[in-house]
């Protein structure tokens, strides 16, 4: 798939210019825009978006400085150059300063303007190339769960072989932890989108009163609040996949409008009569029965035959326990490489020991615990009494006689004497509630809690983000 033609906008109060300069820049595949001030050059750029602005620095009322700075303030990353014909080193030092990528004098050479901008945007380009690898590596391991060799996991990547080639909309099922992001990412990653953009939203995390205008964006003053245009996910996702996780808490205004997207492949953002169009894939993912949610009116039928194109149920883990001792190998290796550990080696008794357990909270529930044992284990190998199971684990219940369990931890002393040795042999959740306790004692302090936990700080800032604290 071609990418777009770079928008540029061309700012000069002198007309002349600005049609010279946009017929040498349509001539070399660019989609040019132009604005005779400052002021108009801020609202086109906030309605329309842009990839790259020419700018004379002399014009009256808002001029070319003073659109530099506020044009960084609405996109920190966007490359300005400056033209003007009073090139001096100090307005070219001071424009520098203000953010511009370069500057061009009048009378100006077309190849110089050019390659200028070339450069320019091949500057922003590697800019959102970076951002996408920085993006790319904090989800890397997430990809990492994507593994399995069971009949369930192989049907599963078959389907998704098939599928990812097309444009059909597919329907990820299954229960929560099972990896139904993976399985949206594995398909836009292995089709022809894969270059373009993968936007994945939750649904059920936006509030409603905010949801048409996250999804399809806004116009400047649209509502009260908004004193800037907003692009929208669906925008965001133009040439690549939208993946709407957890479909069914769509309110049903917002359902309505999603079916128009699907069907027509266009949108209209908030305030704003204009119909724009939307080329992208969408994938959704749900741990409801949609067709019960249709069955008793929650959820449009239209919309869940659109959805359920291709339907893909991700298994959960207590459905493919062999692939349990590849994944945990797979978990412990990256949280080992992620805290700089040492490294730890899981003994076959603790593998025997997961194999067995029911995993209610699937893929997410097993990564959990072995990212506990990693941190929290002293020596190389990790054991059963290492694992620390959240709900119904192995072994007497917490407040058996003998057992110093989850009741007897949650009693102890203010003062949080015993805690090094109790965060060996608490279940997860009382473990949450003792870090808790430890850094609202210390008054938030995180390195006087992990000296208090008898953990390593690193550690300690692992288990507050795993428990969201």
């Amino acid at each position: 798939m071609p990418l777009p033609a770079p928008h540029v906008l061309i700012v000069d109060d002198e007309e002349h210019i600005r049609r010279i300069m946009s017929i040498m820049l349509g001539k070399r595949g660019y989609r040019c825009t132009t604005a005779a001030g400052g002021e108009e050059a801020l609202r086109t750029a906030e309605r329309e978006g842009v990839d790259a602005v020419l700018t004379d620095l002399m014009m009256p009322g808002l001029d070319g400085l003073g659109l530099l700075r506020r044009l960084k303030v609405i996109d920190p990353d966007i490359v300005v150059v400056v033209v003007t014909a009073f090139a001096t080193m100090e307005t070219a030092i001071e424009a520098m300063k203000a953010g511009a990528y370069d500057y061009i004098s009048k009378p100006f050479n077309e190849d110089e303007m050019a390659l200028v901008l070339e450069k320019a945007l091949e500057r922003r380009r590697l800019i959102d190339e970076n951002r996408r690898l920085r993006k790319e590596i904090g989800e890397r391991e997430d990809r990492g769960s994507f593994l399995g060799d069971s009949p369930a996991m192989r049907r599963v990547f078959g389907m998704i072989a098939k599928v990812a080639e097309t444009k059909a909309t597919v329907l990820i099922t299954g229960e929560s932890g099972t990896g139904k992001e993976l399985a949206a990412r594995s398909i836009h990653m292995n089709g022809p989108r894969r270059e373009r953009p993968f936007v994945a939203v939750n649904c059920g995390a936006i509030p409603a009163n905010l949801m048409e205008s996250e999804f399809f964006g806004h116009v400047r003053g649209a509502f009260t609040g908004a004193d800037r245009a907003k692009t929208g996910l669906v925008a965001e996702a133009d040439g690549g996949t939208l993946f709407l996780d957890e479909i069914s808490e769509l309110p049903p205004e917002m359902q309505a409008k999603f079916l128009r997207v699907l069907q027509e492949e266009e949108f209209r953002r908030v305030g704003e009569n204009a119909v724009r169009k939307a080329d992208l894939r969408v994938l959704s993912a749900t741990n409801k029965s949609l067709p019960q949610e249709v069955k008793e009116g929650r959820f449009r039928e239209d919309l869940y035959f659109r959805l359920n194109v291709v339907r893909i149920e991700m298994p959960p883990l207590r459905d493919r326990r062999e692939d349990i001792p590849l994944l945990a190998l797979r978990f412990l290796e990256e949280t080992v490489k992620r805290n700089g550990l040492p490294p730890k080696k899981l003994t076959p008794a603790a593998l025997k020991l997961l194999a067995e357990q029911p995993f209610p909270g699937n893929v997410r529930a097993l990564r959990n615990i072995l990212e506990q044992a990693a941190v929290m284990s002293d020596g190389e190998h990790i054991g059963p009494d290492d694992l620390l199971f959240t709900g119904a684990a192995p072994g007497p219940a917490p407040d058996a006689p003998g057992d110093p369990g989850a009741g007897a931890l949650l009693r102890l002393p203010p003062d949080m004497t015993d805690l090094k040795t109790a965060v060996r042999l608490v279940t997860a959740e009382t473990e949450r509630v003792i870090i808790s306790r430890a850094l609202e004692t210390v008054s938030g302090n995180r390195t006087r809690a992990a000296q208090l936990l008898g953990l390593s700080r690193r550690a300690l800032i692992t288990k507050i983000q795993l428990y969201g604290l």
